[in-house]
Formats: C-alpha cells, structure tokens, sequence
C-alpha cells in the first residue's frame, strides 16, 4: 500500500496545533488560585501538584520513550496524548473537587509526556531535513499555548464561571486529534528495534541534575509567579498578563538562542550569562515584591527561555551518535524532568507554612548558583 507523507507546511502547522494543547492545562493554574482557594478550598501544596504531577508524568514518559516508540509508535502514540488531554479537560469540567484536578493533572500529564517523547521522533525520522525548523515550532507551539492560556484563564472564569474555564482545552485537543488522525494516515509505522541505553556515566548524571534544577525554575515561575504577585495586591486577571508576557519572552530568547548558538563552541560563556539572568531575575523578586514587574519578567523569560535549548543542546554535545544522542536525551530529560517536579512542590509547602513565597525564591537561586559551579565543567570535547 503506497502511502504519501504530509507536505512540510502542512505537517508544520500540524505540530504547532499539537503543540498548543500541551501547557495551558498547567498555566491556567497559578491565575487561578484565588477561585481554586475560594470555591474548592485548594490548598497552596494542593495547587502544587497540578504541576508537579504533569512534570513527573513528562519525565515518566521520557524515560519510557524507546519503549513507548515500539509498543505505541508515533502515531498511535501522539492520537493516545492527545485524548488524554481531552478526557482531563472534559473530567474538570464536570467535576471541579481537589480529587478530579489532582487525577485529571495526571491523566493530562500521561498525555503530554506521550506527545513529547514521540513528537521529536516522528520530526526526525519522517522530515530530518528540516527538523531544527519543525521543533523550534514545536517548542514555540508550546509557549505560545502557556501564554494564551496564562492571559485569558482569569478573565474567562470571571466572565464565564471555573467549570467552563477549566474544560475549555478540550476543544483545541479534538481539533488536533481530528487534523492528526487525518494527516498521519500518510505515515507508515516504524519498525521496531532495540534502542541502545544511555551510558550512565558521571557526565549523564552531572548533565541530568543540571537540566532538572533549570527546568525547575521554569515550572516554579509556570506555578507559582501569578500567586506571588496577587499576594502582593495584584488582581488575578494581572498576574496571568505578566506570565503570558513572560511566557512570550521565553520564544523570543529561545530563537536568538537558536541564530547565535552556533557562534560559540564553548558553550560555556553562553551558559553563565544565561544563568546570571535568572538569578538576578529571582533577586528583583525578593527585592521589588509587587513593583516594576517588567524586569522580573524580562530577565526570568529571557534566562529561562535560553535555558531549556541551551541545556539540550550542551547533552548533545556529549553524544557521539544519533543513537546516542537519542538515548541521552531520554535519560537527561527523563531524571530531570522528575527533578524539576520537586520545586512546585517545595514552593506550596512554603506557601502553606510562611505565606510568603520569598523562602522559594531563594532556594532556586541557590541551585541557580549550583549551576553555574557545575557549567564551569562542560568544557568542549575535542
């Protein structure tokens, strides 16, 4: 049977569609505190963990890449994600208690870890000639998803009530599974094979922990940044704003990240800058509290936007084969992933006990500090 694949542009505005639905299930959270606090009695370590569960279900999943891409495939696996996020939207908007958020947050994060483990491998096998530009899109798809849904989350349950604002994602979800279905018909499966595994070396490890504190800084902003500055008077609508501007400072540093990356084979200078920037961002929190929020944002969204990339592309780096890399990539985001989990968490349980968020502000920066000890060490192979 022959079987014609999608054209760039149409596959392209495919994975940007996909991409959409994989953050606002998280990011409408934090503006929505006050209402959560108000109608369900969330608790801040409750609210927590509809973050912390979707990053720990992402890593689960990373980890489980290689075998979900034989057992699943890629398109059997993407269709799967992409009706797991609907059924947890579907689900919160029947049903708002804590129990229903915390288990739809595990369901929707099952969805996205399939997506995102198999995403990246459907791009390189069946379009590796453009495969920089498609996840670029992919990973823009999924800000542009964050800030859409960080802007609008407050001003919608306001105008329209929580149970509509929460089952509101189901419709992006069946539009992409009902585009998937029809294009992916084109793409043929894979066969399976056996992946190699990831050497578990002291680098791995070190690249590992490195890539789980930075990214625990985005999931602590993606969390916690609306409560912090509604604690500091500002109305909940506001505070989704400045996580959506955020969130779209994050693109734009990823794609100047990507135009002057290549200009630095150690990488890193890059690395240190970027670091810097986030830690002076997290100072400017405890510093400024509710005042001049600009510079917060556009120092945290810059550093945490160069961040991610620059984190992948540095464990690359120290692959020596695609197959390699593959199995790398797996592991580091995978553990990191799990690590990153923790600092949501760690933030909620603080917010419970000092109602103050200042006390987890300065533990990432602390680990930010770490980082930069440990980037003095990811000196470039010959």
């Amino acid at each position: 049977m022959n079987r014609t694949l999608p054209t760039v542009g149409m596959f392209a505005l495919l994975v940007f569609i996909i991409a959409l639905n994989l953050r606002p299930i998280m990011a409408a959270m934090g503006p929505l505190f006050p209402l959560l606090q108000r109608d369900v009695q969330l608790s801040a370590t409750q609210l927590s963990l509809l973050t912390t569960l979707p990053v720990i279900m992402m890593g689960l999943a990373a980890l489980a890449g290689p075998l979900l891409l034989r057992r699943l495939g890629e398109v059997r696996g993407i269709a799967a994600g992409l009706v797991l996020l609907a059924l947890a939207s579907i689900a919160r908007g029947f049903d708002q208690s804590a129990t229903m958020l915390i288990i739809s947050a595990l369901v929707a994060g099952s969805g996205i870890g399939l997506i995102q483990a198999l995403m990246p491998a459907q791009i390189k096998r069946h379009f590796g000639a453009k495969a920089g530009t498609l996840m670029a899109l992919f990973t823009t798809g999924i800000m542009a998803g964050a800030a859409i849904a960080a802007a609008s989350a407050a001003p919608l349950a306001n105008a329209q009530g929580l149970a509509l604002t929460l089952a509101i994602p189901v419709v992006p979800a069946i539009i992409a599974l009902l585009l998937w279905l029809t294009i992916s018909r084109g793409i043929a499966p894979i066969q399976s094979t056996q992946p190699p595994r990831a050497a578990r070396s002291t680098r791995a490890w070190l690249l590992m922990i490195f890539f789980g504190i930075g990214t625990g800084a985005y999931t602590l902003v993606l969390a916690w940044l609306p409560p912090f500055y509604m604690q500091h008077g500002w109305r909940p609508e506001q505070s989704g704003y400045v996580l959506g501007a955020l969130t779209l400072t994050e693109v734009a540093a990823g794609f100047v990240l990507s135009a002057l990356i290549h200009r630095f084979r150690d990488r890193r200078r890059p690395l240190l800058v970027v670091l810097t920037l986030i830690l002076l961002g997290l100072i400017s929190l405890l510093t400024l509290g509710g005042a001049q929020a600009w510079l917060p944002t556009l120092l945290l969204g810059l550093g945490i936007g160069a961040l991610f990339p620059l984190s992948l592309i540095v464990t690359l780096d120290h692959a020596n084969t695609p197959e390699e890399a593959g199995a790398l990539l797996s592991f580091v985001q995978g553990g990191g992933y799990l690590l990153a989990a923790l600092m949501p968490l760690i933030a909620g349980i603080v917010r419970d006990r000092a109602a103050s968020l200042d006390s987890a502000w300065v533990i990432m920066s602390v680990g930010i500090v770490l980082l930069m000890v440990m980037a003095l060490r990811f000196k470039p192979h010959r």
